[in-house]
């Protein structure tokens, strides 16, 4: 699948199930504590840099946006389903929601303090990840925070079909060791790095482990430094 056709599949997948994720998804952080100290801890490190502005990657319905907003964060949410999007305005109208990619992202250089991208570089190739974190690094301020949260593995697995609606989607599972080396060369250093096991009960069950990777963005004095 070349880049042009997991980008349309993704969109086309995303929007075809918009309205049953969000019902399903609505309540998933009430039911993870683990998700909410992540999210919390990264909430205080950028608040303490003072500049709150916040982009969520891959926003969806705007849960985790929402979520960071409550915090104190200014959280800006960014997704590249259209319906996803209007889920999220119609949920939270006083929140700021854009469509688009996570490729080529519609800010200026050095708009946030902080990133997160919860779950959402799942659905990203190899091909396309170091374009995906070419921009992270871009759109953050030097000693900007970036959070990343995704399912542990070695695999590639696609799906087509979600609660019953015709998708094409493949999830790619990563180490944690993998995503950090990938980040590393575009100015990005480990902060905290946290493993769980799969959460088996409740409505949110899981068949794989969990990976949550916090990293800082280098000062641009460090930037261009081997961080091998």
């Amino acid at each position: 699948m070349n880049a042009s056709d997991y980008v349309t599949a993704t969109r086309t997948s995303y929007d075809a199930i918009a309205k049953t994720y969000t019902d399903w998804v609505s309540a998933e952080l009430t039911a993870k504590p683990h998700d909410r100290a992540v999210l919390g801890a990264f909430a205080e490190l950028v608040l303490a840099s003072g500049h709150p502005e916040t982009l969520d990657l891959g926003s969806g319905p705007g849960r985790i946006t929402a979520f960071l907003t409550g915090l104190g964060l200014d959280a800006t949410g960014l997704d590249l389903s259209p319906e996803m999007i209007a889920a999220a305005r119609s949920l939270y109208s006083d929140l700021e929601f854009t469509t688009g990619s996570m490729t080529c992202l519609p800010y200026p250089a050095s708009s946030f303090s902080g990133l997160v991208a919860w779950y959402s570089i799942i659905h990203i190739p190899d091909d396309d990840l170091d374009q995906v974190f070419a921009e992270a690094a871009r759109v953050l301020r030097a000693g900007g925070y970036f959070q990343l949260a995704f399912q542990l593995g070695d695999s590639v697995d696609h799906f087509s079909d979600l609660a019953g609606f015709d998708v094409d989607l493949d999830f790619h599972r990563r180490s944690l060791d993998d995503v950090l080396e990938r980040l590393r060369p575009h100015g990005f250093t480990p902060v905290t790095q946290l493993e769980r096991e799969p959460d088996a009960a409740g409505r949110f069950p899981e068949s794989t482990r969990q990976g949550y990777l916090l990293v800082r963005r280098d000062s641009d004095d460090r930037l261009g430094e081997d961080h091998y």
